[in-house]
């Protein structure tokens, strides 16, 4: 089904040229103009458009020479900036001829919007811009001239990496070649590839006008890359506000190009998402979600708040979902992740310490926190809070298996109830969030990190945990096959394993074979001997984090955790000797 099938229809006459506009949504909404790229249709935005028709006029058009478009004659010459910026201004005055409209471009769509926003006869009609994977021609050209006449093995590197990701610029400027690439074999594979190589999910698209877009799309290519690279333009500074998308996994332009825009771009703000480059198709809830705040900032007169934490680079806008996360180890996770700019689920099974934490995770810097609760041991519970989660508030990009339980006593004290318990929790609850939101992960094709909090006790024995240390150890196996298995899916796993932790996971440990008032002394004691370690879980939420980053595997975080993961590996007989070892209680 195509989102488009229910848009109103018009023909906006420009230069020669017939261009078919979409329109969704209420026209006394702020208009939301998306423009799409090399070898796209208007199509390319349709999920991003539902997305937003809610709340704005939505306007898409097909470029000339695209779509239901018609093609100028002769085609050379027929796509420059400049007439493509005259096609721009015949569309804002025909859809919003009395409000400055809020432009969106992809690929070529942010190529030619650069030239839009730039140029002096568009001033008071763009409100604001958002760019994604398309670089303007004239600050190109700018950064490449720096890096010629100033050379330093930095730039030089910079200069021969972008060089090969544009291999394919080269090629479309040969003659020929290229139409009949595309509308022979190369135009019926290309869904194909784009399946197999970005991830690109089936659907209503590309459309089948493909073979022609794209043979008509070399001339973009042709009639301003060269010309506009060798003569930028020393003028081409932004008057509106600019919002930068950048794909870090973007096959074909590389982050550093974007390195000196702040200085054509005052009024800059920046986002980057783990995705490659066609974004309106794999993330198009991401992308709805940044164009709404960025406009309705901007027609509130509001500057953008963005996210000033260690990793906002890379966690910013993200879908964070963190289990256990009323207290401790989860409370201080989520708020590293809020910190970073995420979007933060406190899932826990108090409902109060679970809105605590959502609460001040808006205060920290999550633009949208939200509070759930759920037993992570009850299945079905589970499932009904994945569903909930995918409608609502979309796939989850990280997740933080981390709620658990501590249970103490000898294994011959641990009635099989006991052992119930504490593998309900510690084990099953990963195994239900790894099963259901991995399924999501999986589904949507993007990739995705899985963090499970095991602990040092995975791998160092003790005589006084059994039951605790082999739901904790299952934990460990577990995230090692999960990582196996969905590494080709670009999902990662990492078990996280803490030592001892200042938390309150102490004050509700259990412990076997012992009396309501022995336990009680117990507890006391632990938790005691663990505020004077006073290793705070910060520390913890910040390997998470930099686990998440380097997509490591297996992350032993106190100093006591990594000597007993060194002696399991390299001395396990003293690993054993410490195991025999009477617990200060």
């Amino acid at each position: 089904m195509t989102v488009l099938s229910g848009a109103r229809e018009r023909r906006v006459s420009t230069g020669g040229v017939e261009l078919c506009v979409a329109e969704l949504g209420d026209p006394e909404q702020p208009t939301v103009v998306l423009v799409h790229g090399y070898p796209d249709s208007k199509e390319v935005w349709s999920e991003v458009a539902a997305r937003l028709a809610d709340r704005f006029h939505v306007v898409l058009y097909d470029v000339r020479g695209h779509g239901r478009s018609t093609a100028p004659r002769p085609l050379r010459g027929g796509f420059t900036l400049e007439k493509l910026t005259d096609d721009f201004l015949a569309v804002a005055d025909a859809v919003s001829p009395d409000r400055p409209v809020h432009l969106v471009g992809h690929d070529w769509g942010s190529v030619q919007s650069w030239e839009f926003v730039t140029v002096k006869r568009t001033e008071g009609r763009i409100a604001s811009f958002t760019s994604m994977s398309g670089p303007s021609l004239d600050h190109f050209g700018h950064w490449i001239k720096q890096r010629v006449r100033r050379p330093t093995p930095r730039r030089v590197g910079q200069l021969l990496g972008q060089g090969a990701k544009s291999w394919y610029v080269y090629l479309l400027h040969t003659p020929v070649l290229p139409e009949l690439a595309w509308r022979g074999p190369l135009g019926r594979r290309w869904p194909g590839i784009l399946r197999r190589v970005e991830k690109v999910p089936a659907g209503d698209y590309p459309t089948s006008s493909l073979p022609m877009d794209a043979a008509n799309g070399a001339w973009l290519y042709r009639d301003n890359i060269r010309r506009r690279l060798a003569r930028p333009r020393t003028d081409a500074y932004a008057h509106a506000p600019v919002q930068l998308i950048t794909p870090v996994d973007d096959a074909f332009l590389s982050e550093r190009l974007y390195d000196e825009l702040d200085v054509w771009a005052p009024r800059l703000t920046r986002r980057t998402l783990p995705a490659k480059h066609w974004v309106p198709r794999t993330r198009p809830d991401r992308l709805a979600a940044w164009i709404e705040e960025f406009v309705l900032a901007n027609e509130g007169g509001r500057q953008v708040i963005e996210a000033t934490g260690r990793y906002a680079d890379r966690f910013a806008g993200q879908l964070v979902l963190v289990t256990g996360a009323g207290s401790g180890i989860g409370r201080a996770t989520a708020f590293a992740f809020a910190e970073a700019g995420a979007r933060v689920i406190a899932a826990d099974r108090n409902a109060e310490s679970a809105a605590r934490t959502a609460q001040m995770s808006r205060l920290i810097g999550s633009p949208s926190a939200w509070p759930e609760v759920v037993d992570v041991s009850d299945g079905q519970a589970m499932e009904k809070l994945a569903e909930k989660v995918a409608t609502e508030y979309g796939v989850v990009d990280v997740l933080v298996n981390n709620a658990g339980i501590g249970l103490s006593g000898s294994f011959l004290d641990t009635t099989p109830e006991d052992w119930r318990k504490v593998l309900d929790v510690n084990l099953w609850g990963v195994i239900h969030g790894c099963r259901l939101f991995g399924r999501q992960m999986a589904a949507r094709g993007q990739g995705g990190h899985i963090v499970n909090i095991a602990s040092a006790a995975a791998y160092q024995p003790s005589k006084a945990l059994p039951a605790y240390s082999t739901s904790k150890a299952a934990v460990l196996m577990l995230s090692e096959c999960l990582r196996a298995e969905l590494a080709g899916r670009g999902i990662g796993v990492t078990a996280i394993c803490p030592g001892f932790v200042n938390t309150d996971i102490t004050s509700t440990a259990r412990f076997t074979g012992v009396d309501a008032e022995e336990e009680k002394r117990r507890r006391k004691k632990s938790a005691r001997m663990y505020g004077l370690r006073n290793y705070p879980p910060e520390k913890v939420a910040d390997a998470v984090l930099k686990a998440v980053v380097r997509n490591a595997a297996v992350v032993p975080v106190t100093p006591e955790a990594r000597g007993a993961r060194l002696l399991s590996r390299f001395l396990p007989g003293a690993s054993r000797a410490v195991a025999r070892m009477e617990p200060p209680l």
